[in-house]
C-alpha cells in the first residue's frame, strides 16, 4: 500500500512543479504583452526587450519535475517605425519598437494555459486513484 500511495504523491509532486513553472511562464507572457507597444524614454534608445522563460528539470519527491530556471532576453532585432514627431525617435525619425509579437504571445499563453490544465487533471486523477484505492482497501 505504501508504494501505491508513493506513486500517487510522486505524480502530484511532479504535476505541482509543472503548475508552478507554467504559472511563472504566464506571468512572463503577460509582461511581454503589457509592454508590446512600449518605446524608449530617450531618443534613439532601446525599447522593452521580450523576455523568454527557460525551464530546467528538477528533482521532486522521488521524481523528475520542472522549474523555471531563468528569464532570458530575446535577442531578436527590434522593429522600426517611422514617427518623426515621437520623442523616442532617432535623428532619422525612426522609433525602435519592442521585439514582441502579440500573436506569438497569445499563442504561447494558450499553450501555457493548456499545459496548466493538463497538470491540474493529473493531480485530480491521482487524487481520485488514491481515494479509489482507499475505498477498495476498506472492503
Amino acid at each position: 500500500m505504501a508504494e501505491i500511495r508513493s506513486m500517487g504523491s510522486q505524480a502530484q509532486a511532479i504535476a505541482s512543479s509543472a503548475l508552478r513553472a507554467q504559472q511563472a511562464r504566464m506571468r512572463v507572457i503577460a509582461e511581454n504583452l503589457a509592454n508590446a507597444n512600449s518605446t524608449s524614454k530617450t531618443a534613439g534608445g532601446d525599447p522593452y526587450r521580450r523576455q523568454v522563460p527557460v525551464f530546467e528539470p528538477t528533482r521532486v519527491d522521488g521524481g523528475q519535475g520542472v522549474r523555471l530556471s531563468k528569464i532570458a532576453p530575446d535577442t531578436s532585432e527590434f522593429k522600426s517605425e517611422y514617427e518623426p514627431g515621437n520623442p523616442s525617435a532617432n535623428a532619422q525619425g525612426y522609433v525602435k519598437m519592442p521585439n514582441v509579437d502579440p500573436l506569438i504571445e497569445a499563442l504561447d499563453m494558450k499553450e501555457a494555459q493548456r499545459a496548466y490544465e493538463a497538470n491540474l487533471n493529473v493531480i485530480e486523477t491521482a487524487r481520485a486513484m488514491d481515494m479509489r484505492t482507499l475505498d477498495l482497501l476498506k472492503k
